[in-house]
């Protein structure tokens, strides 16, 4: 499988607590073909001495800054870990630790300096993730396909996968009959579909734990209700594909899943789009910075979209809430939309990554609150 460590909702609250002298938080493009990674450590080092510069313009102590820098200047050179990587790389450092993230992502390099880390690109790789299992599901076969963006699908061994229905229940067909042409035992074949199925479900169950990757059930029939009746992983797509996945490739397969991913994305954003407008109307949505600032810091947003791919740099009063706009970068001040979602984050919102097309009035952010302001 693709090498993946995409931080929870946890950890993300977590990190945007952290406070340090220093944070540098960087995000670089990788890939997971490991031929090919002298290139992504190159924009390390460059990013990482963009880092250095801002600390240098701002007198920051030399030894916290000889300190951090050897962590990225040790990581820069580990040959195992680049050995293993996935799309997009996200490395939060301070003088004192260092944290990497692999996403399935594909990020723009960047790199930020300031009191706090930068996590909004964070935010997109756990809001829609560009990777999906697909469960390929019949009387006939079972296999686990996963599928990325930029990379070939491949099936995924599983322990303990039935081989196909019949095999799984001991038998050597599911349409043995008795005498009088019914199905041979009580049970009756639903029955026997839903022994199936909860094979299927329990052999899963050990490699989706934990994960937010989306799954989507590729079966017909009676069979893919039953599956449905029966899955216990939190991530299943409503909509699935619907065609016997015997005689379909795993490139196939990947090919009919981008539709039911961006259909799913889709959907999840216009319901988000549709709760804005009804509660604008009623006086607890906002798309205004300052609004929003002071909502988060006392715990008052309840769904957050915000714009992924720019920065408004500036500081937020721990206290009260207050916005305060700088205009530009530099390592005495942070993203503020960013430090938006943390606060919001913290206080249990769901916060969305969105692109700027995506957003009600396509500005920075949108807010709908838990009561009018």
């Amino acid at each position: 499988m693709l090498h993946v460590d995409i931080p929870t909702r946890a950890e993300i609250i977590t990190l945007n607590k952290v406070r340090a002298t220093a944070c540098v938080s960087i995000y670089l493009k990788t890939t997971p073909l490991t031929q090919h990674a002298d290139a992504s450590r190159i924009e390390l080092g460059n990013l990482a001495k963009q880092a250095r510069e801002q600390l240098e313009a701002v007198g920051f102590d030399k030894r916290e800054l000889a300190a951090l820098m050897e962590h990225l200047d040790e990581l820069q050179e580990d040959e195992a870990f680049w050995a293993e990587q996935a799309n997009s790389l996200a490395i939060l450092a301070t003088p004192s630790t260092l944290r990497t993230y692999r996403l399935a992502n594909d990020l723009t390099a960047m790199v930020e300096v300031s009191d706090r880390f930068h996590l909004k690109p964070l935010l997109r790789a756990i809001t829609f993730p560009h990777s999906a299992l697909i469960l390929a599901l019949s009387e006939n076969a079972v296999r686990l396909v996963e599928v990325h963006a930029d990379l070939p699908a491949k099936t995924v061994k599983v322990d303990g996968l039935p081989k196909d229905a019949a095999s799984a229940l001991g038998k050597s067909t599911l349409n043995d009959r008795s005498a009088s042409g019914r199905i041979h035992g009580s049970e009756g074949q639903n029955v026997r579909f839903q022994q199936y199925a909860r094979k299927v479900n329990a052999a899963l169950k050990p490699v989706l734990a934990g994960l937010d990757t989306p799954l989507i059930l590729a079966a017909t029939g009676r069979l893919a209700s039953v599956f449905r009746s029966v899955n216990s992983y939190p991530n299943l797509l409503p909509d699935g594909i619907e065609d016997s996945p015997d005689r379909i490739t795993d490139a196939d397969l990947a090919a009919a899943a981008r539709p039911v991913l961006d259909a799913a994305y889709a959907a999840e954003i216009e319901a988000a789009k549709a709760l804005f407008e009804t509660r604008s109307g009623e006086g607890r949505a906002t798309t205004d910075l300052s609004d929003a600032a002071r909502a988060a810091t006392f715990g008052a947003i309840d769904t957050l979209l915000v714009n992924i791919d720019t920065t408004v740099y500036g500081s937020i009063d721990e206290t009260t809430g207050e916005l305060r706009l700088t205009g530009e970068a530099d390592a005495t001040s942070y993203g503020v939309v960013d430090e938006i979602a943390g606060r919001a984050l913290a206080h249990g919102a769901r916060v969305m990554g969105v692109r700027k097309a995506d957003l009600p009035g396509e500005g920075e952010l949108a807010a709908i609150l838990r009561f009018a302001a």
